[in-house]
């Protein structure tokens, strides 16, 4: 099976969502690579950045659950580099 890079932009509107948001991550943490969350204050949000290293649909998924969170906005970035999975 191939596998890409790709990167998951969150802006977190409103802290209630955050437990819920977690729980979604928690359940593809096996293709999370990397994390790093910014509170930012002045604006009362949290922007998240995730690596992941999984398939094309296993991204989708996560991405669209994430952005049907109410308060939640998502984006993603794929590479156009493929890998075969280890």
């Amino acid at each position: 099976m191939e596998t890409r890079i790709a990167v998951v932009g969150i802006i977190v509107e409103n802290p209630n969502a955050v437990e819920k948001l977690n729980n979604i991550l928690h359940e593809y943490s096996k293709y999370i690579i990397g994390r790093m969350g910014i509170p930012y204050h002045k604006r009362n949000i949290s922007i998240i950045s995730i690596v992941m290293d999984a398939p094309n649909d296993v991204i989708s998924a996560l991405s669209g659950k994430l952005g049907m969170l109410p308060h939640v906005s998502t984006k993603t970035v794929y590479s156009k580099l493929t890998f075969d999975s280890e």
